[in-house]
């Protein structure tokens, strides 16, 4: 189900990388940002796991926005948030420090990808909020690239009612089993990071006895058996199922332990985020004045989650089509025009027979701009 490997190596040579690129950036640049962050590296799985690490940052950093003095409840307190939000993940800006240990991790976490995918599924997946939900675990394979068609295929076997995480991953390990033919050999994955430095699978794999997998790990081994299946659920085996979003807490290497600690120990105490909270509380008024409200332009408009799901669903992940393509709808004079452009035009050219939310998401945008 997963591999041996070394995983002393494994973050060694994450450090060095990680090293190696911010050298190369940071040596004409004094910050990174977002389009910058989106295409940083020619590995695309790289890109989104530094993503996903950076949005977990952040909403760790709103939630501490809370204060006991002010009302956080009030609908203009809430919709003043979200505007907050929207425009902050469209100014992204990070130095040196605060960039290379989220691509540290992040080039581990590609690794863990092909050698151990069900240490890939819980983190990313299963710790990502308290609750467990359908949508919830589909908008997380928005992060996922290499192998998307593996977790996409499972998570489309689970029926609503999926709900414990003992019983989603014991699941998991099954599916892999059923479908090994669907994961990526890590001769490929090797191949691609050898352009940046060079890594043998052979180093890799060394002296695996030292480095535990996943499943290892005395507490997995004692781990309870699955509940019982909920009802109605399907068999496991499935097709694709294309969905997005939503950062993870992530469980950290050993090299991570420490800071792990502590956010687990803030986390435990922590009033529920900002996120959270508008999830759960905006009401439909608010949320439907927002979404309602005129744009000047698509380029300013589009916050990064949704610049993410565009480029990754409907671009195929190349971010200069979309901003090309942005740049080009925002160039139009008129609602017509422009979204003629995107069922004809560009749902043909695209094959976006089949992303029918994601379009209808920028005909609504456009429909903002020229309201």
């Amino acid at each position: 189900m997963e591999d041996k490997y070394n995983q002393l190596r494994l973050e060694r040579y994450s450090k060095e990388l990680a090293n190696l690129l911010c050298d190369r950036h940071f040596a004409s640049h004094d910050t990174l940002n977002g389009p910058q962050l989106i295409s940083f590296t020619p590995i695309k799985q790289v890109n989104l796991f530094g993503i996903k690490e950076l949005l977990l940052k952040w909403h760790h950093e709103m939630a501490n926005l809370r204060s006991p003095y002010f009302d956080y409840e009030h609908e203009e307190v809430k919709e003043a948030l979200v505007n907050f939000m929207n425009v902050l993940s469209r100014k992204i800006l990070m130095k040196r420090n605060a960039f290379e240990p989220l691509l540290q991790k992040a080039i581990y976490d590609t690794f863990l990808v092909v050698l151990d995918p069900v240490a890939t599924f819980e983190e990313k997946f299963l710790r990502i909020q308290e609750e467990i939900t359908l949508p919830k675990l589909q908008e997380n394979l928005k992060y996922i690239d290499i192998d998307k068609q593996l977790f996409a295929g499972f998570v489309d076997t689970l029926s609503p009612s999926s709900r414990d995480r003992e019983y989603i991953l014991s699941r998991f390990k099954l599916y892999i089993n059923a479908n090994q033919e669907l994961r990526t050999p890590l001769h490929q994955l090797v191949e691609q990071f050898n352009t940046l430095l060079p890594i043998s699978e052979e180093e890799i794999r060394a002296q695996a006895k030292t480095s535990p997998s996943f499943l290892d790990r005395p507490e997995r081994m004692a781990a309870k058996p699955a509940p019982v299946a909920p009802v109605q659920e399907k068999d496991v085996v499935a097709p694709i199922h294309t969905a997005q979003r939503e950062a993870a807490p992530a469980a950290r290497p050993a090299m991570y332990k420490e800071e792990d600690e502590e956010l687990e120990a803030a986390a435990a105490n922590a009033r529920p985020t900002l996120n959270d909270n508008f999830r759960k509380a905006a009401s439909s008024s608010v949320a439907d004045a927002h979404s309602n409200r005129k744009i000047d332009s698509l380029k300013n408009s589009i916050s990064i989650n949704q610049r993410f799901s565009f480029i990754n669903e409907l671009f195929n992940g190349d971010n200069l089509t979309y901003y090309q393509t942005v740049q080009t709808l925002d160039d139009f004079k008129d609602a017509e025009s422009a979204m003629q452009y995107v069922t004809g035009t560009l749902a043909s050219k695209y094959d976006w027979s089949k992303k029918q939310d994601h379009v209808n998401k920028l005909l609504r945008l456009i429909e903002r701009k020229f309201s």
